[in-house]
Formats: structure tokens, sequence, C-alpha cells
């Protein structure tokens, strides 16, 4: 078996206990990110499976057309960045472990750091002192103000945990059915959509990037909004109205916005409007990128492409294609 893993900029995976689960298999990893169809096609057309580093890359289904050797493609969580049907039409099999009950504590983690980065001016008190300019403004205590969470799962009942233990108050929203569990638990939920978004102090988002949650964050949302308040989004940047962030934090409600994760991933260009907007705490989508989540993810992943290659594939997307 031939197998390329895209898109390990840093070369990290060589490094990794996990990585040992591949011996035996030929394998090459690319630092690089390549985006561009024809480029993506020769580069791997001699591959018979592919493991992909999260959403860095899209598999399209004009690229699948182009790849008759390939047979899996292994990666871990949600998949709106690969055409299945496309698999599916050119027999390729997707892998792809859901991990159901298991929280990313890397990205809870990381949405914590934004909120207190954000609410306590962390990056520009930096950057004021080490232009000798020593403090700059006036930051926010977490502690007795209120946290609304956007989707009852695992991350955010993680990030509940947090809020909690600096003293925060939470309120919660999302799908019917997660306002329904989040009632059956006990715990607080907004009494209507409007309410959700216009009271609390921060509101954070975390559902998973699917079709029917595509946009899910209007501009009325954010609108709505105090001019006091913070917008987080460490989830995927696809959840927002295309724009609307940008709009809303030139107008100013919120008054401030956190995120990880952009519309256009790898940002290479300066001057990005949206990243580097006064109102903006950003990361380049570092929330999962931690050895310990790499070791967590790639484990599930790995274990994928040895099960396929000794004849018994697990977590299959589209069995039919056997």
């Amino acid at each position: 078996m031939k197998l390329a893993i895209l898109d390990d900029w840093f070369d990290t995976l060589k490094g990794l206990p996990c990585f040992s689960k591949l011996d035996g298999i030929d394998v090459t990893v690319f630092t690089d990110h390549v985006q561009d169809t024809d480029a993506l096609a020769e580069r791997l057309k001699d591959f018979d499976a592919i493991v992909l580093f999260r959403e860095r890359t899209k598999i399209s289904g004009d690229l699948l057309d182009r790849l008759p050797k390939l047979k899996l493609i292994s990666q871990r969580s949600v998949y709106p960045h690969v055409d299945v049907e496309g698999c599916t039409r050119n027999g390729v099999l997707l892998c792809s472990n859901m991990h159901a009950g298991t929280p990313s504590y890397a990205a809870a983690e990381h949405t914590w750091a934004l909120i207190l980065a954000a609410m306590r001016q962390i990056p520009q008190q930096m950057q004021s002192l080490k232009s000798g300019n020593w403090q700059i403004g006036v930051g926010k205590t977490l502690h007795g103000r209120t946290l609304g969470l956007y989707g009852y799962g695992r991350i955010a009942k993680t990030v509940a945990g947090y809020a909690e233990a600096f003293g925060m108050n939470i309120v919660w929203w999302g799908s019917e059915a997660g306002r329904e569990r989040a009632l059956a638990d006990g715990a607080t939920v907004a009494v209507n959509r409007e309410a959700f978004f216009s009271k609390p102090d921060v509101v954070s988002v975390h559902v998973r990037l699917k079709p029917e949650t595509k946009g899910i964050i209007t501009a009325a949302d954010l609108a709505g909004m105090r001019d006091d308040a913070l917008f987080v989004n460490t989830s995927r940047a696809g959840l927002i109205e295309t724009g609307a962030l940008l709009k809303a934090l030139d107008a100013g409600r919120p008054g401030a916005a956190a995120i990880d994760v952009f519309d256009k991933e790898p940002i290479t260009w300066p001057d990005d409007p949206l990243a580097n907007h006064p109102r903006l705490t950003a990361t380049p989508h570092i929330g999962f990128v931690t050895e310990d989540e790499f070791e967590l993810q790639f484990s599930d992943i790995f274990d994928q492409v040895v099960a396929y290659r000794d004849g018994n594939p697990i977590h299959m997307i589209n069995p039919e294609v056997l």
C-alpha cells in the first residue's frame, strides 16, 4: 500500500508514537498545502490511500475522477470537505471515526484561552508593552458575567465546566433537540433565540458544520448582540452567514469577536480585513493543534488505514463501495 499524508505543515506526525502503526506501509508525508486540482491529481496519482489532516484540503469529485488507483481516504470527524458521492462513484472508501462521546479538550481549552485573551485585552496589552507604552485600557472580569453557549454538545459542555469554575452564569441555545436535552439535564435555556444573543456578555458557538448548519448564525443574530459583548467561534467559519461577522464588527455589534476559523484557510496574504480587524482577537485555526490532540486523532486515523490493509475496514462512511 502506498499512502499519502496531506498537509502536515510542521512535519509533526512522524514524531508521534502512533506513527509506528504505519510500519510496513509505504508512507509519503506532504508538508506543504496544495489545493489546485491539476497539481493534486499529479501529486496523488500513484497512491492507494490518503490521510487527510482535518479539512485542510478539499477532496472534490473532479479530483477523485482523476485518481483511478485511489481506494481509501482515512480521516477523523465530520467530512464537509469530501465529496462522498464522488468517492462512491470512483470506488473509494471513506473511513472517518466520528468519536461519539469524546470531546476535543484541545478545542475547548483554546476556546477558553480566546475568551480570556479577548476579555482581558491580552494581545493588545502585550503589543503596547513591547512598544514601550505600558497599559492601554481596562479589561473585564469573567466572574459573575453570563456565557451563552450555542450547541449542546461535547465541546460546549466542557467549556461550560471551565465557565462554572470561573463563576460565570451559563445559558444555552441550539437545535430543538439540543435544547430539549439541556432542559432535561436541568440546564438554563434562553426563552428564545433573540434573548440568547441579546443578553449574554459572551456568546460562543459549538456546532458541527453540516449542510443544515451552514450559515446558521445570521447577520440578524450578530446585530442583536450587545455593543459590549464578545462573539466567539472556534468551530467552523461556515456556521456564520458569509460576510456577516466583518460587517457586524464594523457596525459595532457585537463589540468584539474572538475566532480561530476563517472562510478561506490558510490565510497566506497580508492585511486580511477580518483577521486584522481592531475588534478581533484571532488565531490561525490552532484549536486542535496540540501534540496530545494529534496523537489522539491520528491514532484513530492510522487504525483505519491498518484495518483496511488487513481486510477489515472500520468506521466506513460509504460501505456500499465494498
